[in-house]
């Protein structure tokens, strides 16, 4: 599994952004990446020193899929990354606050 595996897309949301100024950032990832894949990962993808990872599994909504048929969202994992203090930040963030 590459790095690119690993890390699906950056989250980009209001909340995420306002904690990518203390370099934390949110990601989704691979739902069988574990914290120390996640942290080679990003470390390979970016360039940086990753701090801490914190991971959780995102459970699937309900959902109508039309007229009142039910459906379910996927379920995911999202990985919360804390750069450290000597690291640079990740420029993907950079003008989107």
């Amino acid at each position: 599994m590459t790095a690119y595996d690993i890390i699906i897309r950056p989250i980009i949301t209001e909340r995420s952004m306002a904690s990518a100024e203390s370099k934390k950032y949110a990601f989704e990832v691979a739902p069988s990446a574990g914290k120390v894949e996640i942290k080679k990962a990003i470390e390979e993808i970016f360039g940086v020193k990753v701090a801490a990872v914190n991971t959780m599994t995102v459970p699937g909504k309900k959902k109508r899929m039309g007229a009142g048929r039910p459906g379910m969202t996927k379920t995911w994992k999202k990985a919360y990354v804390q750069l450290t203090d000597d690291s640079k930040s990740i420029e993907f963030f950079e003008g989107m606050v």
